[in-house]
Order: structure tokens, then sequence, then C-alpha cells
């Protein structure tokens, strides 16, 4: 028999049937004696317990025993001393299978089991049916055993969610601990567990306020502080700054086969050269071979795929996408870089192996790109490969040649057994196979493909036939091979179905590959067609992608030409990319903000090929609203320089015939055009126009079509000098019925009462931005609030407040990838504790100074170095102090309003060091110069611009008095 008193009190019978008990005495007499099978409870408690308004008489207790003892069998309840006890099995009662499969699930946990204590903890907990106990509800001494089995209940979910989470489990388990923390909102260990979820989950933004608001309940109601272990997940939190991730070898789907000497070879090539270029005509295995080399010399890697790039692109801009670095920050200002200058300075002290495949087609690109990195990163390799040297300084060729007879041969039966059961073939057939492919693997694997329909004989034949086999097969020529390949690939093509063929060639116009729907929408074809392709070795699919290797890309780029069908499918190409990224806006600013920025990431590819599309094609209002509806995305990845080039195209394209109805994409154009080579000639020749198109679209009384363009907007105009007009046209959006722009507004608006001295005002106009941009799930608008927010409450003395602000937009930031904007929000957190805790602002600013050279940022290493200048004064080590401000001032950019400030604190440390060493004419000239820096740049008195420009007050008095 079995028993249930986690919820109502149940007894059944080993076939599952119910056994009737009775009222609520006799279920409450049961329960009470089940909660601890075979223990005696006195006949007193039990008279007491099962009527609790009025004890029960000793002859009612007993008739109330007899009546249970009818309903489950005379030997369930015995008399024992001067009480009672059941004689059933501990098993038999959930509660206690419930404690003893916690407990066994606890234990696998601690052991570091999670896979094992899952289903152990899930057994116990699916016993649950209500609350424990539920038939004692009114009992006055059974609260101490419920409480018991629901804190073990408690104890028990927590357990099972932090296996999960061990097993990855942190989507499935969010909401559900989301409403867990809501009940109850002092338990930390839940908090922790919240905490944990959403940082994996990439939410260390939502995770700092699921603390804070923990800290906040614990003081209130309890007088505490978190825990030890709470306050130490906390500081991980923090810790885990922002970091980019490089992009991986491509996944392989097949194995790999005949090279496994040269791996060896290359790969010690590598450690004694830092330039090693794998050559050899299409098909012949180079991208394979890197691939195996980048994986097996357990270095870090980053892969760089150029094939998708069109002739004179800049491959620089491609490595920068590689390396996950943004070209800018989240503030938007002018890097004042070039691409390779960031990437010279990202990888100046990174030992790291770039892998820059197929670089045939920008050969004259890649090289100076080569020798640049190499020359001034040391510890950078680079493995290229290419139809062709990169004729560099330096440089190691190894010619990729094709497969031997026994590798050819196991290469062929691997793939033939993949696509056809039965007896390999023999392998005299395999060999001439093999020899009439020149042993090419990418000819190899279409013609195992073919097996699926043809014997292994008849293929042999019909490759005699059609490429004939010489005797000199084994000595031909690079061109010679190349023609056996692309012969094969056009037998392969001919054998396609005309469905297949034209799904095929319509497949060419991507770039980086396509997700299903897109392939199957400019295809035109079904996905039992695409299966077909990739069954026939035409296509691959890997990651949720379809993707073609680039020599059967080049073949059918070809056939799509000569069907005369190119400018049609590039224009569906393009309008699917204009769908895409026009759906996926409103997105990039809301709460699938991350999901849809990956998604965009992806398609980047695509998008370029489109864009450039559209220059060529003259389609010049596809290509505006293109950009346009890009533009979230571009802006927030921080990517805006790759579309620079089409953008300024398009612009010359259009010229003074703005289309009707396009002004507004035609301002975004602009503003994209800005951000590359010659923007500020750009700039100037078409701002005026753009302000005007600009105000015409966003009138006030209703809302444009691409609300991002006005922080954009502003932000460009912020170095400007005279930007007013650009910030009153953008708060004047404030009551704007799109709450992501009221939210903008607000933002902009605040930098009004800030300039003014209004602290209070602006502290007001920062917060509505900060819970506007929260509210829509923004990370990006709610890291740049949140930012200034801390600055004012840092100014009034509020340290602690501005180091949470700071914290939580530190965190919006590692989300979004943006370094640069880390290592600044670093320094500032270092600013606020520094009088209170310098060993944490040091780590800080030590922290920052890695993370901007890391993203290749100038701008957010000379705050650092300024900090730990800063730090040296403090440790009374002037000379390592001005060494320091001296690094920090030769990286800091004179031109950007964001660095301005911190460029005036350079000056004034170095005039505190020449100061110190009793130097007073180089002090006074440094902190002439500070001061003329604030006043030329705000147009302020010299108190009021360092006042302005966030300078401390006791350095703002030092530099007022020289």
């Amino acid at each position: 028999m079995r028993f249930s008193i986690l919820g109502e009190t149940l007894a059944r019978h080993d076939d599952g049937t119910e056994v009737a008990l009775g009222g609520p005495a006799r279920r409450a007499l049961l329960t009470l004696l089940l909660v601890r099978p075979g223990e005696v409870v006195s006949a007193d408690r039990l008279a007491e317990e099962i009527a609790p308004h009025g004890a029960t008489s000793t002859h009612a207790l007993h008739s109330q025993v007899s009546r249970l003892r009818a309903a489950l069998g005379p030997a369930a309840i015995e008399r024992a001393g001067a009480g009672y006890r059941v004689t059933f099995d501990q098993d038999d009662v959930d509660a206690c299978r419930f404690e003893r499969l916690a407990q066994e699930g606890r234990e696998a946990l601690g052991a570091g089991d999670a896979a094992r204590a899952v289903p152990l903890l899930r057994e116990a907990l699916d016993l649950w049916r209500g609350p424990a106990l539920a038939d004692l509800a009114e009992s006055r001494t059974a609260g101490a055993a419920a409480a018991r089995l629901e804190e073990g209940r408690l104890a028990a979910l927590e357990d099972r969610i932090e296996a999960e989470l061990r097993l990855g489990g942190h989507r499935a388990v969010a909401a559900e601990l989301r409403e867990l923390v809501g009940r109850h909102p002092l338990r930390e260990r839940l908090a922790g567990l919240l905490i944990r979820a959403l940082a994996a989950e990439g939410g260390q933004g939502e995770a700092l306020v699921v603390f804070e608001e923990t800290r906040r309940h614990l003081a209130d109601e309890l007088g505490s502080d978190p825990s030890a272990d709470l306050a130490a997940l906390h500081r991980e939190l923090l810790s885990a700054g922002p970091s980019s991730a490089p992009a991986a070898p491509p996944a392989q789907l097949t194995s790999f086969v005949g090279r496994a000497a040269e791996v060896e070879e290359v790969t010690a090539l590598l450690r004694a050269a830092r330039l090693v270029t794998l050559i050899g005509p299409g098909g012949v295995g180079k991208t394979r071979l890197s691939v195996e080399v980048a994986a097996g010399g357990g270095d870090e890697v980053c892969f760089v795929e150029l094939a998708q790039l069109r002739a004179g692109a800049d491959p620089a801009q491609a490595v920068l996408g590689a390396l996950g670095l943004r070209e800018s920050g989240l503030q938007l200002g002018p890097t004042g870089q070039t691409p390779v200058e960031r990437l010279v300075m990202a990888l100046s002290d990174r030992a790291l192996l770039l892998v820059l495949d197929n670089c045939e087609h920008l050969v004259d690109g890649a090289a100076l790109l080569a020798g640049r990195l190499l020359a001034a990163c040391p510890r950078l390799r680079v493995l290229a490969t290419s139809r062709e040297p990169l004729a560099v300084t330096g440089e190691n060729l190894w010619p990729v040649r094709p497969l031997d007879d026994a590798a050819a041969a196991r290469l062929f039966t691997d793939r033939a057994a993949a696509v056809r059961r039965g007896p390999a073939p023999a392998p005299e057939t395999v060999g001439r196979i093999c020899a009439a492919l020149d042993h090419l693997p990418l000819a190899i694997e279409l013609a195992a493909a073919r097996l699926r329909t043809l014997d292994p004989e008849d293929l042999a034949g019909r490759l005699d036939d059609r490429l004939g086999i010489g005797a000199a097969r084994g000595n031909r020529s690079a061109e010679e091979r190349h023609r056996t390949l692309r012969a094969m690939v056009a037998w392969s093509w001919e054998l396609l179905t005309e469905s297949e063929r034209r799904a095929a060639r319509r497949f060419t116009v991507f770039a980086g590959g396509a997700a299903p729907d897109a392939a199957l929408r400019v295809c035109g074809a079904d996905g039992e067609t695409l299966e077909s392709l990739i069954d026939k070795s035409l296509l691959e699919v890997a990651g949720g992608r379809y993707r073609m290797l680039e020599t059967i890309r080049a073949y059918g780029a070809e056939q799509l030409e000569a069907a005369g069908e190119e400018e049609d499918v590039r224009g569906v190409h393009a309008l699917l990319l204009l769908d895409l990224v026009r759906s996926a806006d409103p997105d990039t600013r809301g709460s699938d903000q991350l999901r849809r920025l990956a998604a965009l990431a992806a398609e980047h590819g695509n998008l370029l090929a489109a864009l450039a599309w559209t220059v060529e094609a003259g389609r010049w209002e596809t290509g505006l609203e293109l950009l346009a509806s890009a533009s979230s995305s571009l802006w927030i990845r921080g990517v805006r320089a790759s579309v620079s080039p089409h953008a300024a195209a398009l612009l010359e394209g259009v010229g003074t015939a703005v289309p009707e109805g396009f002004g507004e994409e035609y301002a975004v154009c602009v503003l994209l055009a800005a951000a590359g080579d010659g923007g500020a000639a750009v700039w100037r020749r078409h701002r005026a126009r753009a302000g005007r198109e600009l105000a015409a679209a966003w009138p006030g009384d209703r809302p444009g079509r691409y609300p991002v363009v006005l922080l954009s907007w502003m932000m460009r105009n912020a170095t400007e000098s005279d930007p007013g007009e650009a910030f009153a046209f953008v708060s004047a959006q404030r009551d704007c019925g799109d709450p992501w722009v009221r939210a903008a507004a607000r933002y902009v608006a605040g930098f009004g009462p800030l300039g003014e001295g209004d602290g209070a005002g602006a502290e007001a106009a920062f917060a509505e931005a900060v819970e506007g941009f929260r509210a829509v799930g923004d990370r990006w608008g709610r890291a740049l609030a949140l930012d200034v927010l801390a600055g004012l409450a840092g100014a009034r003395g509020d340290r602690a407040g501005a180091v949470a602000l700071t914290d939580e937009a530190l965190a919006l930031t590692q989300e979004l990838g943006a370094l640069e904007d880390g290592a600044d929000l670093l320094v500032n957190r270092g600013d606020h504790v520094v009088g209170e805790d310098p060993v944490a602002a040091a780590a800080d600013y030590a922290r920052a100074a890695a993370l901007a050279r890391s993203a290749g940022s100038p701008a957010g290493l000379a705050a650092a170095l300024r900090g730990l200048g800063d730090m040296a004064l403090l440790e009374a080590d002037p000379a390592r102090a001005e060494g320091l401000y001296a690094q920090a001032l030769e990286s800091a950019d004179p031109h950007w309003v964001k660095s301005a400030g911190n460029r005036v604190r350079i000056l004034a440390g170095l005039s505190r060091v020449a100061g110190l060493r009793g130097d007073e004419v180089t002090a006074r000239a440094r902190a002439r110069e500070a001061a003329d820096y604030a006043r030329t740049l705000t147009g302020r008195d010299t108190r009021e611009a360092l006042r302005v420009l966030g300078l401390p007050e006791p350095l703002t008095e030092a530099v007022s008095r020289m």
C-alpha cells in the first residue's frame, strides 16, 4: 500500500485503487501517524490534534483507529505503550520517499554529477500534489513538521535548478526563477541562481539589478548585508568584463583524410616562420588543411573567410569583424583610426594565429595587411590560403598538392560509404576514378556523391569518356588539374535536374551562406531540392545555415550570368535583405535586442553584397532603404564604417536629386558615409541638406521611420562648434508616441540642464531616460544614460550610487560586446572608489587598460593610463606618473568631446608632477594648457569649463589657481 501526505492525505492499494479513508478526523489521524512511519505517537497528542478545537475522547480516538484498521487492514496500525504507530515501511509514504530522493540528488550534485542529480530531484518534486500535511492545516503542533517538509521542497527545487544550470539549462529555468524570487525575496540562494541564469544568458545588467534588489530587501527587512556567497557572486559578475571571441574555424562535416603528415609539417613551419601561405588550385584542399592546422596548433585562432568579400574590398574590416571587435564605441564618436591601426593596437601583444582564407581575389590588400600586422605585432602568426603567393617579405610557401594514391582511395571509399550501402568498390575501380580526377579532393567528393545513382564501374567508365586517363596523369600542371576539376564540377552540374541547377546557380548570390528560409526564397526552390543539392555535395549545411564551396560557387555564378538571371536574382536577394532588416529593426531597440543583433550579424556579408549591387545597378531607392533599415543594428553593433563606402557611393549616385519620400533615408546615408574614410568631406558637403530632410521627417507631431537616427544625429553634431540646434531638435521629441524615442529625447534633453549647472534637473532627465530604455528593453540607450547618471551621482558625493549605476552600465556593455565602452566605465568606477579603496581603483584602471588594448581603443587606453598615473602620484612615484601621463596624452583624442575631460585631467596631472619636482614654469604652462583647452572646447570661463568637463573639485581648484 502507498500513502501520500504531500497534499491531501491519500492511500492507495498496490494496484492503484484508492482507499476510502473517511472524514477529516480519520485523515488527520492517519496523517499524524505517517509523518514518521514506525514512530509512536502518543494517544494524548492524537486526541488533541485530530480535533484541535476540542480534545477527542479516548473512546472516540479508539473508534477512529478501529475504522482506519478496517480500511487499511488490521495490522496497519498497532498499539504501542501509550500510543499508536503505523507498521508500513518508510518508502511507502511519499514524504519519506521525497526526503530520500532529495538527499540522493543533493549528494549527486555535491559530487559534481549534475546529470544524475536532475532526474532524482525531479522524481522527488513530482511527488508533491499540494501543501504538505494539508489535512493537518488547523493543527496547533503539526506546523513544524509541515514547515520542515516545505523547506525541504524549496531546497530540492533549488538543487534541481542548480543542477540544470550546470548542464546549461539557464534559459529554461530563468522564468521559473524570476517567479520564485518574487515569492521568496529574502532567499539568497534563489537570488544567486537567478543571477547566474541571467548572466549565462547574457543578461549581466538584469543580473546586477537582481543583486541590488536582494541587497535592498535584506537591508530593509532584516537589517543585514548579503551573504559572503552572494557578495562573491556579485564580484564575479563585475569582474567578468566585456570580451571578444575570435571567429573559430568553420565546422567540418566530414572526416579528414590523407594529410596528417602535412598538418604536422605546416604546424612546425608556422613555429619557425610567422607567415605561411598554402598555395594551390581550387579544390585541392587548402582551406581544409588550414582548418586542421588551426585546430591542432593549441593557440588562439581567428579564422577569416575572405571569399564573401568582393574584389577591392578592405580585408582589414573583415578581420576586425572576425576578431569580434567593434569599429567604434556605443557613443558613436569618431575613432580617428583606420581599421588597420585599430588591428595593430588590438594585436600588438596578443599571441594569435590569424588564418586568412581565400586571398586570391584580394591578394594585394591581403598582402599589405599581413605585412603591416606582422611588422607591428611580434606574437602574431599568419596562415593564408591563396591560388598565388602574397609576395610579402618573410613569406613561406607551402604548395598543397593533390592526394597520393592511397589517400585519394581512402577519401573516395570513405565518402562512397556515406551514400551507398554494400561492399566497397573494387580497389582497381577506385584507382581509375581517382586518377581520372587528378586526385583532387573536391573532385573526388563530387564523384563519390554520384554513387547514389551510378555503380562504381559505370562511374569510372563515364569519367574515362569525359576526362580521359593519360599516362602523364600524375605530373599534370596546376592549370591542367584546374581544368579537370572544372570539368568534374561541370559534369556534376549537368547531371542535376533543371530545378536543382536553377536553385544552385541562384544560391551563388549569397555571401557568407544563407538561412533556410532565405535560401528557399532566393533559389525559388523547395526544401527537397536543397536537400538533394546537399546529397550531391554542391551545398553544405552547418550551424543551421546553407553554404557553398567557393570553387562551386564561382562556377555557379558563371551559369547564373549565362542564363541571364543575375540582375533579377540579385534584385530578389536585395529585397530579401530589405525585408529582413526592416522587420528586425524595431527589435534591435527592444527586449529581443541581443537575438536580433546576432541574427543580423550573421547576414552582414549578404547586406554588403546587396548594397554593392544596388550601387552597381543604380537602384538608389533600394540602397537607401537598405541602409536606413539596417542603421540601428549597424550603429549598435559598432560596424557602421563597414558600409561607409557603399553609403558614399549611393550619395554620389543620388547627387542632388533625392528621391521623393526618401529624405530621411538620405540623412541616414549621410551619417553612415561620414563614418568612413573621407567622412569629414562628405559631412561638410551634405550636412545642411541632411538636417533639412531630417527636420521634415521628424516634424514633432509624428515620428519618423528610423528612430536611432536621432541619437546618431545628435552624437555626430556633438563634435561641431555649435551642436545646440541638433540637441534642441532631438530633445523636442520628448512627447513622441514612440517610447524609445521618448527615452532618447529625455537622454538628449538632460544635457541642457547639465551644461547649465542644474544637476538635479539633469539627473531627473537621465533617470527618466534610463527607465524609458529599460521599459522597452534597450541595452544601448540604457548604458548611455546610466553612464551619465553615474557621473552625476559621483559629483554630488553619492559614491555608492555612482558605483552601482556604473556596474549596471558595465554589464550592459558586456552584453553588447562593447570593449571600448567597458574600458571607459572601468575607469569611471576607479575614479569613484579611488578615495575609499585605492587598491580596487588600481585594479579597475589596470583592467581598463587591458580591455582598451584588446579593443584597439587609444581613447580608452588614454583614460586608463591617466588613472594609473593618478595612482602613481598617490603612491609618491612622480617619475612613473609622468611616464604614464605622457603615454596617455599621446593616445588621447583632442577632437572627441567624450575624451575632453580626460585630456584636461592628464594635463592637470602633468602640472602636478612638474610642481612636485619644483618646476613651477612647466607646472603653470601645463595648467594653462588644460584651462585653455577646456575653455576653447566649452566656450565657458575656466572654472565653469572644468566643472562641465567633470574634473574633481581639488583639480578644478588647482588648475584655476595656476
